[in-house]
């Protein structure tokens, strides 16, 4: 243990953090980061309305979701080319990309107009189901204005007010995004949710399969949220296999047979341990991290997790574009569906052969309730234990490197006060 610790320390974590300082990656999570705020907003809104099922007379607060989190989409859109600027030293045109970014990312959302002129959106679109197209759009936005940024129409001596040089050097740029989204929606009619529905359609036919069945959650709930893009964008092909899958399974016990088909969304649950990337254990850790940053986000994050919510936690540790915590979700985003898969096949765990969509009680319920059997309940504490041991090492390596950031980040303030308290001394003297 203590030579893959250190190996972990000398030659991963250098490596990862190395990949972690490129600008755009960097830049990515940091829009990602900015937007923490309303994303706690949407998930504690969530939470509220999980207590409402049981108290229906409490005030339906599912807007305050809808228009923080539920917006995802749209707040990276600016944010992302807007910190990318920045982070390229273009700052005097960072709003202006990020404005280009919302823009085209509307654009690319597909709006629909009526004859009277009226716009509609599908409001998911906007969200988290809307984030590749808001990915992708930012980044295509800051490219564009990265590469026109080292170029003006105005020599450095010039008198023009600099909000005038901004205009004028931001135009042909964000002209240029907006004809290509314009060409890419209206003209040529490419929706990007239609794309992506095309690439997992294959999985349709291989969903009930051991790879099928492994590939498309690892994609879904681990790769992809490592990314910021949660699993709502292969929705309409998970719900399609989930749905058919837990029907067969329900006329099948019907008829006095045994349920065949694992891939149902009661399955699913059972290894999403705390939500996707089984991200629960890595929260207990939080609360017991030497970090006081990462402590303080285990506070925050803890009661979300316990009930299946975890956008707080990956978006606030953070996990996504952190590939010191991409990889371990990564690997349990194997490993979780792998046992989940055998435990079924080989009948050590009943198949769900009856619906349960009270997702966000406790692990430990939904693997019981879920499958009605104690079985599933350990299964989920397997599974629990699996992502503890995955996520242990690179927690222990990312801590240590929190811990180092915030001492010296407490010496430099320390050192500026110490250096304004000689100034002030020094002025008194004169």
């Amino acid at each position: 243990m203590d030579a893959f610790m250190a190996w972990m320390t000398d030659s991963f974590a250098p490596k990862m953090n190395r990949l972690a300082r490129n600008p755009w990656l960097a830049a990515v999570q940091e829009a990602i980061l900015d937007a923490m705020p309303l994303i706690l907003i949407g998930s504690f809104a969530t939470l509220f309305n999980i207590i409402r099922d049981v108290f229906p007379n409490m005030p339906d607060i599912s807007m305050l979701s809808n228009f923080s989190f539920g917006l995802m989409g749209l707040y990276l859109a600016y944010l992302v080319p807007a910190t990318i600027m920045e982070k390229k030293k273009h700052k005097r045109t960072s709003r202006q990309a990020g404005l280009a970014g919302m823009a085209m990312f509307l654009m690319v959302a597909y709006p629909t107009f009526d004859d009277s002129g009226n716009v509609t959106f599908v409001f998911s679109s906007l969200g988290t189901g809307g984030m590749v197209a808001a990915l992708v759009a930012g980044l295509f936005v800051a490219a564009i204005m990265n590469l026109f940024a080292k170029h003006t129409f105005f020599s450095e001596d010039s008198s023009i007010p600099d909000f005038i040089t901004v205009w004028f050097d931001t135009l042909i740029p964000i002209t240029l995004c907006l004809i290509i989204g314009w060409i890419f929606t209206f003209v040529l009619h490419i929706s990007i949710f239609n794309m992506i529905y095309l690439i997992f359609l294959p999985f349709l036919t291989i969903g009930q399969s051991f790879w099928g069945f492994v590939l498309l959650n690892f994609i879904g709930y681990a790769f992809l949220y490592t990314f910021g893009i949660s699993t709502w964008v292969i929705y309409p092909i998970t719900s399609a296999i989930c749905l058919q899958g837990i029907g067969d399974n329900m006329a099948l016990v019907a008829a006095g047979h045994a349920a065949i088909n694992i891939h149902t969304s009661e399955t699913v649950r059972l290894f999403l341990v705390g939500g996707g990337g089984s991200t629960l254990a890595l929260g207990f850790m939080l609360l017991l991290a030497k970090s006081e940053r990462l402590r303080v986000i285990g506070r925050a994050t803890i009661i979300p997790s316990l009930c299946n919510i975890n956008e707080p936690l990956v978006f606030g540790a953070p996990i996504a574009f952190n590939p010191l915590l991409m990889v371990p979700m990564w690997i349990i985003g194997i490993i979780g569906p792998t046992v989940t898969y055998l435990a079924m096949a080989w009948r050590l765990v009943p198949i769900p052969s009856a619906t349960f969509n009270i997702w966000y009680l406790p692990s430990p319920l939904v693997g019981y309730l879920g499958t009605r059997s104690i079985s599933g309940l350990i299964l989920v504490l397997v599974i629990f234990a699996l992502s503890w041991i995955v996520y242990y090492p690179f927690f222990k390596v990312y801590d240590k490197q929190c811990v180092a950031q915030e001492q010296g980040d407490r010496n430099k303030k320390e050192s500026l006060v110490a250096k304004r308290s000689q100034r002030a001394v020094s002025a008194a003297r004169s």
